[in-house]
Formats: C-alpha cells, structure tokens, sequence
C-alpha cells in the first residue's frame, strides 16, 4: 500500500509509542526506519478490505474520535506525553472487547517485529549490537548454483500435460515425484519464487518478505497469527527440521473416520519412503543450549525428554548456521523437497512454474479440464489437465475449492492450528537462542490430557528477535526494552496444543481467504497446562525470571518475586481470548479433510474431492484431525499415497 503523509504520521506516532528508543544507543522507531518496514510487509497483503482497514485506522488515528475510544476524552493522540500514550495503547489491549484487543495486537505486533528486524539506516539494527545478535552474513561463498531451473512466464502461455499439481511444498513435492515416476506429464504451478542456498542470509527481513505467505497474518478475529512458507519447496524450506511419523493411536482415529489404509501397510509403506527420501535421522540431533534447558528442566521434573529426528544431511553443522535454518539453509543440509522430491521429479522432465498464483480450476460437466492462474505481473497462464493434485497448503487449498466452484459443505472446515505458544525464562548464563539445532528435544509428558490423545507436547526452536515478538506481551516501551536487552540471556519453551475443536476458512468477495478461529474452552484448558508446564520446565532449569505472552504481563521470579502457583492463577484469570494471550500457528490443516462419507469429509479416501473426482488434494489440508506432533512427514506420506492412487487410475 502506498500511505499518504497523515497515515505515515500516525503510524510513526504509534511505533515511536511501542519503541521510543533510549535517547542513547537505541533509536526510536521512526529513526531506525521500521515504518518503512511495516508498510513493505503489510503492501504484500493481497486481502483489499484488510489494507482499506488500516488505512482507515491511521486516517482517523489522531482524531477527538479516537482520543473517547483510548479513553483520553477528546485530546489528540499527538498532544500526549509519552506516558499518557503508552497508557492508551494499553488501554486497547486491556479491553473488554476482543475486536478492541485485535487492533491493539496487530499494532503491537506490526510495531514490534519491523523495529527487530529493520536493519536500519547504518545496516545494522543498533539492538543487534546491543544484545550480541549477528548482522546477515549473506550468503556462503561456496554456495553452489541452484540445481532447478523452473519456468518463469511474461506472456500469457497455455501448457498441457496429465497432471497439474498447485502448489510445491511438502505435499506438491512429494506427489510430483510419484506421478512424474509413473511417467506421467506433471506441471507444478508455484505462487511463489525460486530461492537456493545462495539466496539464504540476508537475515529475518528478507526472508519473511520472500519465503513466508503475505497473508492473512492472523485469523479474523486477532486469535492466532499465521504462519506458512511460500516459495518453491513452501514450507519445507523453513520450517524446523523436525521428522516425526503420525503416531499410532491418531492413524487408528483417522482409520475410523473412514480411510482404513491410514491403519494398515499402504501408509506405512508411504512413511518409511518418506523417511528414507528425505534423509530422517536422529544422528544429527547434538544438544543446543536452547535444548539444554527443556532437557535438564523436564528431567529435574521426572518428565521424558525424547530426541528429536531431523531431516538433515551430513552437511548440517547444528550450531550456529542451523539456528538460522528457519530462514533458509546456506549450507543446502535441510532436506526440503527442493533437494528431494521436487529434483526428482525434474529429472523426470517435470515442469516447474514459478511466480504462478492459481485462481480458479475449470470444471465442465463434473471433470476438471484445466487450471487458471496469474503471475505478479498480471500474465495469464492457463494449464490443461487429466488431472489437477491440489497441494496450496490448508488455507489456500479451500480457497482454491471455493473459487473454482465446488461445493461440498467441509470444504474450509475442520481446519486445525496446533495453537502454539511459549513462555520465556532469563538465566544468569549466556542461551543465545538463535543458535543451535533447530529443534532436537521433545517432551510428550501432557501429550494425553484427557485420555482421548489431546494435550500439548513441549518443544523449543530458534529465537531471533523478530519471531520472538510474535509471541511476547507488551507493558510498556521500557519493560520490553529491559526484555530485550536480556535476549542473549533467554529461553523459551513452546507448548504445541492439539486441538480438538476446528475453525474455518472462507473466502472474501475476491476470492481471498479469511481464517475464522477461536481457541475453545477445552483446548484452552489444555494450553493453560502447557504454560504452567513450560513455566515448571523454565524454573527446574533455574531461569531467575519467567513470563508468559499474556498482554496482561504474568510474571514471576522465583524465590524472589511471586510463586508458580500465583503464575498460574494469574495466567488463567489473564485468558486466553482473542488478543488476550499471544499465539501462533505453524502447523495448519484438516480444511479439506479426508474421511469415508461426503457429509463429514471434503475428499474421498483417496484423497479425490466428491464433487469432481478428478481433483486431488495431496497436503496438510487432508488430516481428518490434528496430529498432535510436527506434520511435515505425515503431509508427505499422505501426498505420496494419493499419488500412488492417482497415478494407478490415469495410467
């Protein structure tokens, strides 16, 4: 979007509230530039009515208007101290109102993310140095060239094969492998760009605006914020490394949702392919500082402490370069379907398409002929098919089914977010917690809260300043600098919650998706056990401080300030509504799930929609539940075996 001077104005005046810098080595954030940076992200944003939004907001964001809502009567927000102004931004994220608390929470969390991660005026964020966070280095010298070369179009192209496949990520990439095996013609359309290890260092700024979706960010009601890769490969690029096979006990529930192989050798067969090909081991998994903490706290608690298996070459140094894995690897170890399955089917003479954003499937007579879609610059690139696998990932998958027409009531629900959040402890020694294996420990100890398989498993992951905030509260601009400045210092323990209860995703009247979900009381109860838990971890470990990301600010220090039992009572009076405690969603599915009957499932057990036989889904979309564990391995299992399927029918 491209603000005019009164919205820049009245972004600033609310960046310069959350971040005024310390009048000495910090700047402000208007002078380290971060308004910039918040205005590059959200012009990624491709939902008009959200841009209109905010543009509205600033517009009307220094008005008499605004002054009754922030409870400072009819004054101007720029007639305020900062004081006063600080204590107006909080009385947003205290409101009884969850609409109220989601434009506080996106402020904050705009605000927060583009001062960490805007390098500022002399390349380098003077926070970085503060903290002892490293500049990008760039890419590796030694980098090779990108083994890939896929299609890039700038003028409008029809193409023909059997099998067009939307999407490249861990889904698209493995059932590109298997169809392309079978000796089919596959053409995969990726929305995204091409990017290999020479392209991997420029730190967290590139990277969100070239590997991560640009929307939507969060649900629509400011519950949780999104996460998800988009480029080729998707998620496989960024994500954390962590290989676990879909547990027995939930193959048996999703078996009884009407997909018997799910429980039998067909699934099993596609695991251990899976695993193979993608190089799963739990040699490479050594113990970082960051897993030190969950290890040595859950083992202080009697509580298990499995290791992690990785998906990660020879290559892989598990130090310093894998803590910044979640960016892109330089070292090319992470074995993303890039270096798999999406080369494999390449050397099947496969096509690859970048930049190919898909619009519409075209169904004539109940059978899909051909697939539509637009790159960046406007270009039409039309696709005809025997077949279309759709593999864009649990929110643009229904999105996709909505638009082209489709009509089966679970289109877009039952979606599942494995609500995520952490709490952070700061120790007397040094964690550097983006440093590291990406993930290498596990505790599974409230794994099975209520004996039906759902609870919250216990992982840590790389912390670099910018991720960090998406997960933090905010009191007040000189208690998050004093957070701040502890970075190098601190630790978090995220708690994975397996939900039981869905949400939804629709679509807007131009086709967009939007994302409806609200954490249920009885996933919330399970979350609320996890923090408690992580909190138990933390101080078992001998974090000196501990805190949550409720906006309430729930804190203690233990032997010093408060106890875990107060902890506890204050996180659950703090909530854990929209914008009441910080969340995020890194593992999202089950929107177009698999199951035996057309009125409690979206696809067939093959994987094949009931309304057109000829589409496929081959991604997350297909759980028919959560997993409960990390799903990168299960979402390429489950493409391999709808592959298989399909390609026995069109061969």
């Amino acid at each position: 979007m491209e603000p005019t001077a009164e919205q820049r104005t009245a972004l600033g005046m609310i960046c310069d509230t959350f971040l005024p810098g310390d009048g000495v080595s910090l700047p402000a954030a208007t002078e380290l530039g971060a308004v910039d940076t918040i205005f590059q992200i959200l012009g990624r944003n491709p939902r008009e009515a959200e841009r209109k939004q905010l543009a509205t907001l600033l517009g009307l964001w220094d008005s008499r208007l605004t002054g009754l809502l922030t409870g400072n009567g009819l004054r101007r927000f720029s007639t305020l101290s900062q004081e006063q102004r600080e204590q107006a931004l909080l009385r947003l994220g205290d409101s009884g109102l969850a609409p109220v608390r989601a434009i506080f929470q996106a402020l904050k969390q705009a605000a927060l993310l583009a001062y960490n991660v805007t390098p500022g005026p002399s390349g380098v964020n003077p926070l970085w140095k503060q903290i002892g966070y490293p500049a990008p280095t760039g890419p590796l010298g030694s980098a090779p060239q990108p083994a890939l070369t896929p299609l890039r179009f700038t003028e409008s192209t029809t193409l023909t094969c059997d099998v067009v496949i939307v999407g490249s990520g861990a889904g698209g990439g493995a059932a590109a492998a298997v169809l392309a095996e079978a000796g089919l013609d596959v053409v995969v359309l990726e929305r995204g760009n091409y990017y290999d290890d020479r392209d991997f260092g420029a730190g967290e700024l590139d990277a969100l605006t070239k590997l991560y979706a640009p929307g939507p960010a969060a649900s629509a009601e400011g519950q949780i914020t999104l996460v998800a890769g988009t480029c080729l490969g998707g998620g496989t690029v960024v994500n954390w490394s962590t290989s676990l096979p879909t547990p027995d006990n939930i193959r048996q529930e999703w078996a009884e949702l009407g997909v018997p192989q799910f429980a039998e050798a067909e699934f099993d067969d596609a695991l251990k392919v899976v695993e193979q090909r993608i190089g799963v081991t739990t040699d490479r998994s050594p113990l970082s500082a960051r897993d030190s903490v969950l290890e040595r706290g859950a083992q202080a608690l009697g509580w298990d402490v499995d290791t992690l298996p990785r998906n990660v070459s020879d290559a892989c140094d598990a130090d310093t370069e894998c803590g910044k894995c979640g960016y892109g690897c330089r070292l090319g170890a992470k074995q993303s379907v890039t270096k798999t399955w999406l080369a494999d089917a390449a050397a099947k003479s496969a096509r690859l398409v970048i930049d190919a954003n898909v619009r519409r499937i075209d169904v004539k007579n109940g059978r899909a002929e051909a697939v539509s879609a637009l790159t960046s610059d406007g270009v039409e690139i039309t696709v005809r098919a025997r077949a279309v696998v759709v593999a864009a990932g649990a929110i643009q998958t229904p999105a996709l089914l909505h638009r082209s027409g489709l009509r089966n009531k679970n289109i877009g629900r039952h979606l599942r977010l494995h609500p995520a959040a952490a709490v952070f402890g700061v120790f007397d020694e040094e964690i550097r917690p983006w440093e590291g294996g990406l993930q290498t420990r596990i505790s599974r100890h409230h794994a099975d809260l209520d004996g039906r398989g759902y609870g919250v498993i216990y992982e840590t992951g790389p912390i670099h300043p910018g991720l960090a905030t998406g997960f933090m509260s905010w009191r007040g601009a000189a208690g998050h600098r004093a957070t701040m400045l502890d970075f190098a210092r601190s630790n978090s323990i995220g708690v994975i919650t397996r939900d039981r209860d869905p949400g939804t995703v629709e679509i807007d009247k131009s086709g967009e998706p939007i994302v409806k979900y609200r954490l249920s009381d009885y996933d919330a109860a399970h979350l609320h056990t996890g923090i408690i838990g992580a909190a138990s971890i933390l101080e078992a470990a001998g974090a000196r401080r501990i805190f949550s990301g409720h906006q309430a600010g729930v804190s203690y220090e233990p032997g010093v300030r408060g106890s875990h039992d107060e902890f506890d009572a204050a996180a659950r009076a703090a909530g854990y509504g929209p914008g009441q405690c910080s969340m995020g969603a890194l593992h999202i599915m089950g929107s177009a799930r698999m199951g035996g009957a057309a009125d409690i499932s979206a696809v067939n057990p093959d994987g094949a929609t009931w309304d057109v036989a000829n589409i496929v889904v081959a991604d997350g979309s297909c759980f028919p539940t959560a997993p409960g564990v990390n799903p990168m391995v299960s979402i390429e299992a489950i493409a391999y075996m709808n592959a298989k399927r399909l390609a026995a029918q069109l061969i």
